[in-house]
């Protein structure tokens, strides 16, 4: 827990203060009126020879009728006053178009972080640190406005974040599109919808290739390339991390997992992996053997690339008893089930019987490019998050590889990766144990959820808490009812000393005392309710921060997301492409007939 954040409640004005200071610049407004008219009337006219230089004696002497009111002066009063009413109007409007945008979790911003405490995430701050990581083009990833301020803040191109944000509250068109217009480089995104997709994919062609991963049909996208997940298995270390993936996507939420069936399930799935890849067979060969739980065929490939005890593992699950067989084999072809699957298997295997032209996503090559992946899944019957786990680490595994190999052991250009729905699309066991690593590799990542329970469903109480604590930039967007994640959210917001005074009497004589209370900042309630447009932020290094939202409707690239939207909206009507112009032989064809 952090230190907690204690600030005095800074002083209000009470409704008489507010009515003295009302009266003090009405007077000094009439003295400013009165006295500039009759200084320069009095000039013009040559009048008023011996005019007080007191603006009060000025003002009780027009009053008293000691002073000539010449035309000159009477003009001046009524144009001098009528700028005041002008101003005075500007400035009533302007403050209840403030008052009209604030919103009732802005009387907390006074407590939090502003000024110099959000310097680093400032536009100049995260400019200086892309200079000094060699990043061209936007300062960081947009984060939203400070309240108050208006200061436009940026998560830093070496951070990783978390952002918890409920339904309806705006994560999409203010958090994730924003951050993957501003990349730099290649990004990687995963959602569970196509809003995303037909708001970026233009905007983004124009720095690079578009791939959109679509086995479910999310995006209505035809399979015109594809991604051999065997390319990956280059060992034995890599086929397990790959049946990881396979195991954690088939899990069902708030499944206990067999201490027996489970693990065995996902060793003999990635033995038969590792065997097809080592033979080059497509992925769904996988799904044929685990169909045939006495076929001795992968057993006798891992025998011959000399991984003999893998096959050995293999091949004593074959031999073993036909009920225990059974299960262990009923385990793995569940955790393949997206496998048998025809229209997700068009997207990993090749097709064509006389070879397959469509061009391969290459996750080397990838990291290198300026390109998009776009990764669409969706939860339930024939899920392909398997598939989409699978290809993002693969992507992600390729960039820490290339970094490796680069100055300071870290991409000289970031490649973006966006987990939108990470917990439904992505369930990538163990990322909370790599996160904070990626950011050094010049890899940020940004992790979206629903809620904090839906995080522990994926990674479990522990490594929930371990993917929010490594996290360099915390969000929370509102639209959460969870009491136990906002009451620890509500202590590291932290606390401020309200003064408050108590009089009492006695004997005739009054005494004041004044004592300090502590109250939380933002209570769980204040928290659960906080208004869509508003966000919290806990970034390292700084107290808490309260932000204004800012959509992409509001950017720079407002134009570009509109007419990507318009040209990819599956509603739109169809319109032929017009004719094209005759050419002069069918011209003169037309004349002759």
């Amino acid at each position: 827990m952090s230190e907690p954040n204690r600030r005095t409640e800074p002083g209000r004005f009470d409704a008489t203060t507010v009515l003295v200071l009302v009266i003090v610049v009405l007077v000094i407004a009439v003295l400013a009126v009165v006295w500039g008219a009759f200084a320069l009337g009095s000039r013009i006219d040559g009048v008023n020879p011996e005019l007080p230089g007191n603006p009060f004696d000025v003002l009780f002497d027009a009053l008293r009728g000691r002073l000539t009111w010449s035309p000159a002066i009477v003009v001046l009063a009524a144009v001098f006053a009528a700028v005041l009413l002008v101003a005075a109007g500007f400035i009533a409007a302007a403050v209840l178009r403030g008052r009209g945008r604030r919103t009732r979790a802005d009387r907390a911003a006074p407590y939090l972080a502003r000024g110099r405490d959000l310097d680093e995430l400032g536009r100049r701050g995260a400019q200086r640190t892309a200079q000094r990581l060699g990043v061209e083009g936007a300062p960081g990833i947009p984060l939203g406005r400070s309240i108050p301020g208006g200061r436009p803040l940026y998560a830093l191109w070496e951070y990783v974040m978390i952002a918890l944000a409920g339904p309806r509250v705006g994560k999409t068109t203010s958090l994730v599109i924003p951050a993957v217009l501003e990349a730099p480089g290649a990004v990687v995104t995963t959602s569970n919808k196509r809003d995303v997709v037909d708001a970026t994919r233009d905007p983004r062609a124009a720095v690079g290739q578009v791939w959109i991963f679509d086995p479910q049909g999310i995006a209505l996208e035809e399979p015109t390339w594809w991604w051999n997940p065997l390319s990956y298995v280059t060992d034995d270390v890599r086929a397990f991390r790959l049946a990881e993936h396979f195991a954690s996507s088939a899990r069902a939420d708030g499944a206990v997992q067999d201490a027996y069936f489970e693990p065995a399930g996902r060793d003999l799935l990635a033995g038969m992996l590792l065997a097809a890849a080592l033979q080059e067979r497509p992925i769904t060969q996988v799904f044929e053997w685990l169909s045939e739980p006495t076929n001795q065929a992968p057993v006798d490939v891992l025998r011959s690339h000399e991984y003999d005890l893998i096959a050995a593992d293999v091949e004593g699950v074959i031999m073993a008893p036909e009920k225990q067989r059974g299960g262990v084999y009923g385990t793995a072809r569940q955790m393949a089930a997206c496998l048998k699957i025809r229209a997700i298997a068009r997207w990993v295997t090749p097709q064509g019987a006389t070879g397959d032209y469509r061009p391969q996503l290459d996750p080397h090559a990838f990291v290198r490019s300026t390109d998009t992946l776009y990764s669409l899944s969706k939860e339930g019957q024939g899920s392909a998050g398997a598939l989409v786990t699978a290809l993002t680490a693969a992507v992600v595994e390729a960039a820490e590889e290339h970094a490796t190999r680069q100055p300071g052991g870290r991409l000289q250009r970031p490649m973006l990766v966006v987990l939108d729905e990470a917990a439904n699309v992505c369930r990538w066991s163990t990322l909370p144990d790599l996160y904070s690593h990626y950011g050094s590799r010049g890899i940020p990542i940004m992790s979206v959820f629903q809620s904090w329970a839906q995080g522990q469903v994926v990674f479990g109480r522990e490594g929930m808490r371990k993917l929010w604590s490594a996290s360099n930039v915390k969000l929370y967007l509102g639209g959460i009812a969870e009491a136990d994640f906002l009451r620890e959210l509500s202590e590291l917001v932290g606390d401020y000393d309200k003064e408050t005074a108590s009089v009492s009497y006695s004997r005739g004589q009054r005494s004041t005392n004044h004592q300090l209370r502590r109250e939380r900042i933002m209570d769980a309630s204040e928290l659960a309710a906080l208004p869509r447009g508003r966000a919290v932020m806990l970034a390292s290094g700084t107290r808490a921060a309260l932000l204004e939202t800012v959509p992409w409707m509001a950017g720079t690239h407002a134009l570009a997301v509109r007419a990507s939207i318009a040209a990819h909206d599956p509603s739109a009507p169809v319109t032929e492409p017009p004719a094209a112009p005759p050419t002069a032989a069918a011209a003169d064809a037309e004349t002759a007939e």
